[in-house]
């Protein structure tokens, strides 16, 4: 098999520090036509039904940095699986293949496997005001603990990245001025 029958996967959160798939390249990249945000409620791991925390989607307008992955023909059929279990277990993720270039080289150009958030899904909640976003995030709990901690994580690694996230990195000093957790 040639090198073209691979596949690129972009990951701007979690799929960034832990993909969980075997890959044979990473490198820091920039997307077009959407941007990282917490723009889906999360009603089992970060929150519940009846409160429900934010979670990381790509929403639609302006670009991300993050990183993409290259996974080598052999392991591409185990790897749309995992991804499918991992970021399509209730669809509010649509997976889409985007133009995404290389931050050291931007006139190096793949297509890569990208997960959108679904505007259409019961649990995409759009661009929410930053107030409304820290009282979700400081009251959610779910099933892999409190959402503040799932956000606290990633603007740590985006910043261990050397990825500066200005909406997450506004939304941290909002919790830094107000009173404790």
């Amino acid at each position: 098999m040639s090198r073209e029958s691979g596949i690129w996967v972009f990951g701007y959160g979690s799929l960034m520090w832990r993909p969980g798939f075997h890959h044979d390249e990473a490198a820091h990249a920039i997307i077009h036509g959407v941007h990282r945000s917490l723009c889906v409620y999360s009603f089992v791991h970060r929150g519940t039904k009846q409160r429900p925390g934010l979670v990381l989607g790509l929403d639609a307008g302006g670009w991300c940095e993050g990183m993409v992955f290259y996974v080598p023909p052999g392991h591409v059929h185990e790897t749309l699986g995992y991804l499918r279990r991992r970021e399509q277990m209730n669809n509010v993720y649509r997976a889409i293949w985007k133009p995404v270039s290389f931050k050291d080289d931007p006139h190096k150009e793949v297509r890569a496997l990208s997960f959108v958030a679904n505007r259409s899904h019961l649990q995409y909640a759009g661009r929410l005001p930053y107030e409304k976003q820290e009282w979700l995030v400081r009251r959610s709990v779910g099933r892999s603990g409190r959402n503040f901690d799932y956000v606290l994580n990633t603007v740590q690694h985006l910043r261990e990245c050397g990825i500066h996230d200005e909406r997450l990195e506004a939304l941290m000093r909002r919790f830094g001025r107000h009173h404790q957790l």
